[in-house]
This record gives structure tokens, C-alpha cells and sequence, in this order.
């Protein structure tokens, strides 16, 4: 997986928010770690944050409904999913 272009790719499906780099070294980890991020809703106020599940679907709509290329949606699906699956385990 060309992890440099799935992480362009996912910038501009999120209107090229800005991710935190600053412990990480490549695009692997910061698109993993924006996507958990994502998932688990920490970019948003406690006080309406929405449960795994329900980001995960609003994640994999927003990323299917754009209109970048299907392998690059797969591929952004495939690293969700296992995030996903990473996030059930330590339930």
C-alpha cells in the first residue's frame, strides 16, 4: 500500500486538516493514527462525541461519497476496517 498517497488522498476527503506529525515519522503511522483518532471522535468536544461505531460509518460514508480514485477508497476502507477490528479487541 502506498501509504504517502493514501494519506493525500485522505487529506483532501477532510479538507486538508492538518495532522499532528509531531511523534510520528510516516505517513503509515499518521494516517493510521488520524484515522483512530477519527474513529474513537477525539477531534470533537466530549460533550457530542458519537461512539466508534457510528464514526465508523460516517468514516466509510464520507470516504465512499468522494470523489477520489475506487482503489484509493478501498484501500482507505481496508485500513479502517482494521482499525476498526483493533478498537473491538480492546473493548
Amino acid at each position: 500500500m502506498d501509504f504517502d498517497f493514501l494519506l493525500k488522498e485522505y487529506r483532501s476527503i477532510w479538507n486538508n486538516r492538518l495532522l499532528s506529525t509531531a511523534e510520528v515519522t510516516n505517513s503509515e503511522q499518521v494516517l493510521k493514527e488520524a484515522i483512530k483518532r477519527e474513529l474513537l471522535d477525539e477531534n470533537s468536544h466530549p460533550r457530542i462525541r458519537r461512539n466508534r461505531f457510528e464514526k465508523y460509518y460516517f468514516s466509510i460514508k464520507r470516504v465512499t461519497d468522494s470523489s477520489i480514485s475506487t482503489e484509493a477508497k478501498l484501500s482507505l476502507t481496508k485500513v479502517h476496517n482494521e482499525l476498526m477490528e483493533e478498537l473491538k479487541e480492546g473493548v
